[in-house]
């Protein structure tokens, strides 16, 4: 049944991307969809049978590479930690599918759309159910891939072909670190196996190597390196200015790559290796306090934004900062309790923007709209419990994750544990500030666009909104319903061997003992951050402008993205460029060319017009040169011999 779930996406794409133009956009768009709804269906099928029986299996497909002692084979590795990242992979891909065959209604390419998706879904499948760090990182590439491709589907416009562009480089740079983490792992364990790889990680975590004078612990290094992989695929800060400018993608590609897959695949990653980094303290520490860092940045920056569409993508970015701030405190659980529930309650977000935009005739600037919820009334109800989710307001489900990641960092008792305390709570009021900007300056309020936009203003077609539905009941039930399997008292039975955490890590067990206060505390936050998008937004609409005067220097930080984008491009970009004019002029053009191949040419042409001026045509000139050249050899001969 595994096979089926992996592999009938790839199916889809196939079939889509190769005779997509001959089946017709209508078949392509329904074969696409069913497929992937049966793969959603048998995910969820396998998943409540290894939830009873809990016993992991390792499907091998075929020997993949055997290079003299190397050997990979390909297989497909099922256990709990697999088994959630596909049904929360399908489920999510399932609804965008559906939910693009009226979205995507007027574009010309649907089927080539349809096979980039399914291609999507299936590269992220074959990474969550990788059996070692090669098949990984083939997933891993492959969900890059389309991902560049989806970005800049609408690639006639030149933001969305900038925009791919970026995503690749960006996500190249942590790429780096990861294959190189990959590499440390090898040399080390002299295996890419995660079974041969945790067996031995306890007997070589006081291995050491010295670097540039320093002595350092080679698992400390390992963690380090995949982390920063990590960083690049989950958009944490520093390696995160792809993911707003992913937005030029269609809808349904923000809501599959930064709801519940493609972001997702760092934290997975950091999930997955949970038995290394345990033995890894300092790295579980950077991970803490960088994770802590994002999740309070893009919160600032999404109190900024107009583009509905880049303060959701923001949103998620600040999202995926709790999940790894989670993961440094070794509440691996907590990580992937959130992972799960954000997926359902960030997907429904997204493609609820998505129906607002096909209502306002493809606008996204949150400015010119407002007061359209009578309009769309389902959209708006269900953008309501999506948005109630994401503040963490009892009893949906980002209620049940997100506060208990806060419980478990105070619960860590460290500086790292309490730094990523009290940004998350601040983080916390942002998010629900935000987030009911978001309600308030789209639905309510006057109507900022033509009266002609506002005459076209209409609810989606229901294909559009049974995903919406379907996403809606995660949002509502997902944390009351996971909960005491994921992170309850039986959660090791749940987890089985996909999770390790160490004795000597106590947070995740102590988070359900912290004070009632540190209980609350979120709660009371959250509601106060919609009071005050209720007080800016309705009450007094002239307050954000007023504050925004009063506070520009740090409105304008804000608004400008902390200028990351601007400081990357003045280190790297312009700089590289200047390297380049230079090694091009003093290097190429200079050096290489001059003494090279043009050096060689010129110097031929110099000869041969030189040589130019002997040829005159006259016989008696060419027989007295003949003669010299007698004399010259006879001279030589002569004195060879002694004569």
């Amino acid at each position: 049944m595994v096979y089926f779930i992996v592999f009938l996406p790839l199916l889809g794409s196939i079939i889509a991307g190769f005779w997509g133009r001959r089946l017709g956009d209508k078949l392509s768009l329904y074969l696409t969809s069913t497929l992937l709804l049966i793969s959603m269906t048998l995910s969820w099928i396998t998943f409540w049978q290894l939830s009873s029986n809990h016993v992991d299996k390792v499907y091998p497909l075929m020997e993949w590479m055997n290079v003299g002692d190397f050997n990979v084979v390909w297989s497909l590795r099922y256990d709990m930690l697999s088994a959630v990242m596909m049904i929360v992979i399908t489920t999510v891909s399932a609804m965008v599918h559906i939910y693009s065959i009226g979205y995507m209604s007027h574009d010309n390419s649907k089927p080539r759309f349809m096979s980039y998706l399914s291609l999507f879904t299936f590269a992220m499948l074959m990474l969550v159910t990788s059996d070692n760090l090669i098949q990984l990182f083939f997933g891993w590439e492959g969900v890059g891939l389309a991902s560049y491709l989806l970005i800049g589907f609408w690639y006639h416009k030149p933001s969305a072909h900038t925009a791919a562009m970026k995503a690749f480089i960006v996500n190249r740079v942590g790429d780096f670190g990861f294959i190189l983490g990959i590499i440390a792992i090898y040399s080390v364990f002299g295996s890419l196996y995660f079974d041969e790889i945790f067996s031995d990680v306890e007997g070589l975590h006081k291995l050491s190597i010295v670097m540039l004078g320093f002595k350092i612990n080679v698992i400390e290094l390992i963690a380090i390196l995949l982390f920063i992989g990590a960083m690049g695929k989950s958009a944490q800060i520093g390696l995160h200015t792809w993911l707003p400018d992913a937005m030029e993608g269609p809808t349904p590609v923000s809501a599959l790559i930064h709801a519940a897959t493609m972001v997702t695949a760092g934290v997975f990653l950091v999930c997955r290796m949970s038995p290394l980094l345990e033995f890894a303290p300092f790295a579980l520490n950077v991970i803490t306090i960088v994770g802590a860092m994002t999740a309070i940045f893009a919160a600032t920056i999404g109190l900024t934004q107009f583009d509905i569409k880049r303060v959701i993508a923001y949103s998620t970015c600040s999202q995926l900062g709790y999940m790894f701030f989670a993961a440094g405190v070794s509440a691996y659980p907590a990580s992937m309790f959130h992972l799960t529930t954000h997926a359902f309650f960030k997907a429904l977000l997204f493609l609820g923007a998505g129906s607002v935009i096909h209502a306002m005739s493809d606008e996204q600037d949150m400015r010119k709209m407002g007061g359209i919820w009578k309009k769309i009334p389902i959209t708006y109800a269900l953008m309501w419990v999506g948005s109630l989710a994401l503040a963490g307001i009892p009893f949906f489900a980002g209620y049940y994750s997100k506060d208990l990641i806060l419980e478990a960092a105070w619960a860590a008792s460290s500086n790292s544990g309490y730094f990523a305390f009290w940004l998350g709570c601040l983080a916390a009021f942002l998010t629900a500030f935000y987030s009911w900007r978001v309600l308030l300056l789209t639905f309510h309020g006057n109507f900022n666009s033509s009266k002609e936009v506002l005459d076209h203003v209409h609810e989606s077609p229901f294909v559009m909104l049974i995903p919406l539905f379907v996403l809606a009941l995660g949002a509502i039930f997902s944390g009351w319903y996971f909960y005491n399997d994921f992170v309850g008292y039986n959660w090791k039975e749940f987890w089985g061997n996909s999770i390790f955490i160490s004795e000597k890590h106590k947070a995740f067990k102590l988070a359900h003992y912290v004070p009632l206060w540190v209980k609350y505390l979120p709660i009371f936050l959250a509601i106060l951050g919609i009071l005050c998008a209720y007080l800016f937004y309705v009450l007094n609409p002239n307050l954000p402008k007023i504050l925004s005067k009063k506070f520009y220097p740090i409105y304008n930080l804000f608004f400008n993205k902390w200028y990351f984008d601007e400081l990357y491009d003045y280190l790297f970009v312009k700089s590289f460029i200047k390297f380049g004019n230079y090694f091009w002029k003093k290097g190429d053009e200079g050096t290489i060319d001059r003494f090279g191949p043009n050096g060689i040419s010129k110097l031929v042409k110099i000869i041969s017009s030189k040589s130019i001026i002997i040829q005159s045509g006259y016989i008696y000139h060419y027989a007295f040169a003949m003669l010299i050249g007698l004399v010259v050899l006879i001279t030589w001969l002569l004195l060879d011999y002694g004569i």
